[in-house]
């Protein structure tokens, strides 16, 4: 290698295996292949010396040791869909639609699951692609205003006011905690 000091920055994944991902080191050779000079204090040219940096090594490496890390199932903050509103039935879907809006209006990433399959089959179908949140709306919900909460994990919390919902996921995102505040 035609490079000086180097320091890498390694980071151990999930299984306990180390990857290199950020690397900062000096390159003698690139000014010189390059003929880059600059003009000293003294008037003399002198040849630079380039340091080479590299953030996260590479983005796939990165993002795939993350990835791997979470196991697919992400912090809320960072779930490309943090909350998946599944109606129970046909009756339900604007109701549906509503809390999806008003929680789209509060910068969250939101689905409605509004294909004809069973409300199991729609939460398991959640269950599987590791959406944190998964607010299922019936009737009982619609007439008192409610959302009845279920994680990812299988754990049923039951039914709360969408604002006190939306508050909680607030904080759960601005915190950027790794678990989530309803556990």
């Amino acid at each position: 290698a035609f490079y000086g000091p180097k320091i890498d920055y390694h980071i151990k994944d999930s299984l306990g295996r180390e990857w290199q991902c950020a690397t900062i080191q000096l390159d003698f050779m690139m000014p010189e292949r390059f003929g880059i000079k600059y003009v000293g204090p003294d008037n003399e040219e002198y040849q630079p010396v380039m340091i080479h940096r590299a953030i996260y090594g590479s983005v796939e490496r990165f993002m795939g040791i993350l990835i791997e890390h979470f196991a697919g199932a992400f912090p809320t903050w960072f779930a490309p869909t943090q909350v998946a509103v599944i109606p129970i039935a046909d009756r339900h879907i604007e109701y549906a639609e509503s809390v999806a809006s008003e929680l789209k209006d509060k910068g969250f990433r939101v689905e409605v699951d509004d294909r004809q399959k069973s409300t199991n089959y729609k939460i398991r179908d959640a269950q599987l692609l590791k959406v944190p949140y998964m607010l299922i709306v019936g009737d009982r919900e619609r007439e008192d205003g409610t959302v009845s909460i279920r994680l990812r994990s299988e754990k049923d919390l039951g039914s709360i006011g969408l604002d006190t919902f939306i508050e909680k996921l607030s904080e759960e995102i601005k915190t950027r905690s790794a678990t989530s505040v309803f556990e």
